[in-house]
């Protein structure tokens, strides 16, 4: 069991864990570090990190961004502290998020003719939609057939979103964590072109649960090759934490800020 799982998604954006539920959920786990990285927002602290009941909170963020050669990779950032540049772009990115969420939700209800009664408010993604289509009766598709058919990439009722371009993005992120770095590397279509970029940033996300047998060679070799930190997380979106992480000497070495006591 990890010590530090750096990678969990909160009702922030589109997870189903409630931020004062996660010290009890990472205690079930035998996780004594968790990072909150809900996408394209921040926690509602502004310390770099906090202790509530006896489980560090690392304040991180998810952030998306495209390459200049029009590739889409996920940034995690660690450690995060506000700055206005990196407000200012998370208050665009939920705009355009919510704008997109309700094309979304009006094409799926469209085509399958049924309400799916959704509320588009701040932190909304595509998993809200999956589980409200999952959850109703008339719908026809579970959870995952909604990504597969429907509001997947390709899918007919995907919308893009406008995202931040990986050198902004990355700037941003420097200026307010300690640690920025690339998630999860080999979901992407072209794996070795995302960890590419990986040049530019401080650390990537090494241990991580795929759900198939992977190759691990080429992200141990851009973290040899860039002098890189290595990352793990379970990028839960439930209660299941420390599907995947770091010990804690692995943790330690990316020297994060120490928690202040937040009760």
């Amino acid at each position: 069991m990890p010590y530090a799982d750096l990678h969990v998604h909160t009702t922030r954006s589109d997870g189903s864990l409630d931020l004062a539920a996660v010290p009890a959920a990472a205690r079930r786990a035998g996780v004594e570090v968790v990072a909150l990285t809900d996408h394209d927002r921040r926690q509602p602290f502004d310390d770099p990190a906090v202790e509530r009941e006896g489980v560090t909170l690392v304040h991180g963020i998810e952030l998306r961004v495209e390459a200049t050669d029009g590739r889409r990779v996920d940034l995690l950032g660690y450690g995060v502290g506000p700055t206005p540049a990196l407000d200012d772009e998370i208050e665009r990115i939920q705009r355009d998020r919510r704008e997109r969420g309700r094309a979304i939700v009006e094409r799926v209800e469209d085509r399958l003719g049924i309400d799916l009664g959704l509320s588009v408010d701040e932190g909304f993604g595509r998993p809200h939609v999956a589980r409200a289509i999952d959850a109703h009766p008339d719908a026809g598709y579970d959870y995952e057939g909604a990504f597969e058919h429907l509001i997947g990439n390709d899918g007919p009722c995907f919308v893009p979103r406008d995202v931040t371009s990986f050198a902004r993005g990355r700037d941003l992120l420097a200026e307010a964590c300690s640690v920025v770095a690339l998630a999860h590397p080999l979901r992407y279509r072209d794996p070795a072109g995302a960890l590419a970029l990986t040049a530019a940033l401080d650390a990537v996300e090494l241990d991580y649960p795929y759900d198939r047998e992977v190759d691990l060679g080429p992200v141990e070799r851009a973290i040899e090759r860039h002098g890189l930190l290595a990352t793990g997380g379970s990028d839960a979106h439930d209660d299941r934490l420390g599907l995947a992480g770091l010990s804690r000497d692995a943790y330690r070495t990316l020297e994060l800020p120490t928690p202040r006591s937040d009760r």
